[in-house]
């Protein structure tokens, strides 16, 4: 009797509403893990239990078979070329698509404070005052720096363009631009395309 080998393990449900990009290979270009790893960076330096808010949402999300726990978000997060540990091993489009609904699921629970952090900003912007001045954005800002400094290779190219605070508080701000537009409706399909723009003809 043949014996019935077992079904592929198929895609969560949620993944289906991001369209394959049309890639010539089932890799995510450099630009786009950069920019998921940098989006997951900016949600650590906003919620101290960032990491473990990360795992949750993926258990929540069903995507378990994806993001399998603490070590292996690591290791996806890792295929970030920018990064001190930086891991060989390519990150495929299906895992990012884990990355992408974790992101924007995140920035969701996180509008309101994105929303008065950008609102402060513009407002001591307008004032010509530092960002010393408005005590969340601030401590936004600082431990973002940290936690960029710590996790980021020094020696890459595009880690020293960061190498003063003043470029790190503008890489800061715009990610929480960026997480803003993640967290209406359509964030997942926005964030989805703009990481590949430029990439596909």
């Amino acid at each position: 009797m043949p014996v019935d080998s077992p079904p592929a393990p198929q895609s969560p449900l949620v993944l289906d509403t991001l369209t394959n990009p049309g890639l010539p290979t089932d890799e995510c270009p450099r630009r786009a893990r950069i920019q998921l790893d940098l989006l997951l960076l900016a949600i650590e330096a906003l919620d101290l239990g960032g990491s473990e808010a990360m795992l949750a949402t993926a258990r929540d999300l069903g995507l378990d078979r994806l993001v399998k726990g603490r070590v292996h978000l690591w290791l996806l997060r890792g295929t970030n070329p920018m990064r001190r540990y930086s891991q060989r091993r390519p990150l495929d489009i299906e895992e990012a698509k884990a990355l992408v609904m974790i992101v924007c699921t995140l920035s969701r629970r996180l509008t309101v404070l994105v929303r008065q952090l950008l609102v402060g900003y513009q407002q001591l912007a307008d004032k010509q005052l530092s960002p010393d001045h408005h005590f969340r954005l601030a401590d936004y800002l600082i431990r973002f720096r940290s936690h960029f400094r710590a996790r980021m290779n020094p020696r890459r190219a595009g880690v020293i363009v960061y190498s003063t605070d003043e470029k790190l508080d503008e890489l800061a701000i715009e990610l929480l631009q960026r997480l803003l537009l993640c967290s209406g409706v359509l964030g997942p399909q926005r964030l989805w395309n703009s990481l590949f723009d430029g990439e596909v003809s």
